[in-house]
């Protein structure tokens, strides 16, 4: 189907306050930055939700037929990775490669797609530099003392992402305000070096960038003046995407992005998670209690706009729901597997009626603001009318084909469901499947069931279905 559905793409766009039709740039071709992390540690489940969500709409975005150049930076260079350096007694670049390098072990254990690229702000140095050069000629920056500050002031349009005036951001600001800077809102682009830190030699003497700058310089570079989609959390609207909004766009004079898309918070047991509470979960430790398809479901069960609360409770209910699903693929694939090629003939209207249904369902919901709730609902429908039709006593193999390639299709983007990769069992494994094979001959039932419960203390589970018995690995 391919979204042959009567409805465009309509995204949130934060910077509006509303849903409008997405029209890229270009035709077929999306270019798309996200804020990604900074490498100091491994990345937590806050980091994970924005992580698999604007995966997903990189996804939906090529599902639905464009190319799209999907850019997530690294922030490899800042106070924070510099503690740590001096903590682990190490250096900045191997801190980070350390961390880069678990973002990626997570990614994959998230079942998430590598971006296009994953810029890092060493490697933009020359950039970065050159795009402050460029803020200082037109007035919009100001060196004190080797650090240089951006003139938020100069900037008409400073506030209108998180919807703030300046003169109230002004009167907010109250203590620690740093007495070089002409107003109390201005912000750093370039910090002085401080002994002993790492540097780079600049036009202002030795130091290194501010946070701001680095992904308004890695965006232009690598994605031009105007993006047609820029994400991140929702705690980046103020002030980090304000910045970027004011560097570029001050530059420019072109939108720095068409549509500004934020995910909510996450919250621990209806509790802010915050370092000072103790509550943070990383997504290793998540990992190795839950499988990747229910750390999917999770996250992509509540509207991205919406806050999301993380507890054991619903963790249970998202592995039930995975496990519902995938005990479905795989009955449906085990009984295609045991049916006849050639089978009784092409498959029913009432059939392909319904595939088509669910399918056209999950358009119109992904569509309306990637709505993944609405969307997983589509998937479960698709599990109803698979269990119907493994019911059915004689089966037709181009429906079962069929169905498949509808799931496939529906899988594509939230990825519920990964194929386990078959493992061979070992000796004694295989010798108590072919023990209970005979306990059911000789009708020893229960020695068949002890059997049963063995292999499941061993992470094998069995299912005696009509087509005969199967096992699989928990």
């Amino acid at each position: 189907m391919k979204g042959n559905v009567d409805m465009s793409l309509q995204i949130y766009n934060t910077m509006i306050r509303a849903k409008e039709e997405f029209v890229a740039k270009q035709p077929g071709k999306v270019n798309m930055y996200v804020c990604g992390p900074t490498v100091y540690d491994y990345i937590h489940i806050g980091n994970a939700r924005p992580m698999i969500f604007f995966d997903v709409v990189r996804s939906y975005l090529e599902q639905i037929g464009n190319e799209v150049n999907y850019v997530v930076n690294f922030t490899d260079v800042d106070d924070k990775l510099i503690r740590k350096a001096e903590q682990m007694n190490s250096t900045v670049p191997v801190v980070a490669d350390t961390f880069i390098k678990a973002y990626y072990e997570d990614l994959d254990g998230l079942g998430i797609h590598k971006a296009t690229i994953n810029p890092r702000v060493t490697e933009n140095m020359d950039n970065i530099i050159a795009f402050i050069k460029e803020l200082e000629d037109e007035g919009f920056a100001y060196e004190k003392g080797g650090d240089v500050f951006y003139r938020t002031g100069k900037f008409a349009g400073y506030g209108k992402l998180s919807h703030q005036k300046l003169e109230e951001l002004q009167f907010g600001i109250r203590i620690g305000v740093d007495e070089r800077k002409e107003s109390p809102e201005d912000f750093v682009l370039w910090k002085a070096a401080k002994p002993g830190e790492i540097y780079w030699a600049s036009p202002w003497g030795d130091g290194r960038p501010g946070w701001h700058i680095e992904c308004s310089a890695m965006a232009r570079r690598y994605l031009g003046d105007t993006l047609d989609i820029h994400g991140g959390g929702q705690d980046l609207q103020f002030p980090h995407h304000e910045c970027e909004i004011a560097q570029s766009e001050a530059l420019t004079g072109k939108p720095l992005a068409n549509y500004w898309m934020h995910n909510g918070y996450i919250k621990i047991n209806n509790e802010k998670m915050s370092k000072s509470l103790g509550n943070g979960i990383l997504v290793k430790d998540l990992r190795a209690q839950y499988k990747k398809e229910a750390i999917r479901y999770f996250m992509l069960s509540t509207h991205y706009r919406n806050p999301l609360n993380f507890n054991s409770e619903t963790m249970d209910q998202a592995m039930n729901s995975v496990e519902r699903i995938a005990n479905a693929v795989t009955n449906m694939k085990h009984r295609l597997d045991t049916v006849a090629p050639d089978g009784n003939g092409p498959v029913r209207e009432s059939v392909q009626q319904k595939l088509d249904a669910i399918l056209a369902s999950y358009y119109e919901k992904m569509n309306d603001d990637f709505n993944t709730p609405d969307a997983i609902t589509s998937v479960f429908e698709w599990v109803s009318e698979a269990n119907l039709l493994l019911q059915e006593p004689v089966a037709n193999p181009a429906e079962l084909q069929a169905m498949l390639a509808a799931f496939d299709e529906l899988n594509a983007v939230l990825r519920l469901y990964f194929e386990e990769k078959a493992e061979l069992l070992d000796e004694e494994v295989e010798q108590l499947i072919a023990e209970r094979a005979e306990a059911r001959k000789n009708k020893n039932w229960g020695r068949a069931d002890e059997i049963r419960d063995e292999l499941a203390a061993k992470g094998i589970l069995l299912e005696d279905t009509a087509q005969g018995m199967r096992w699989r690995r928990k």
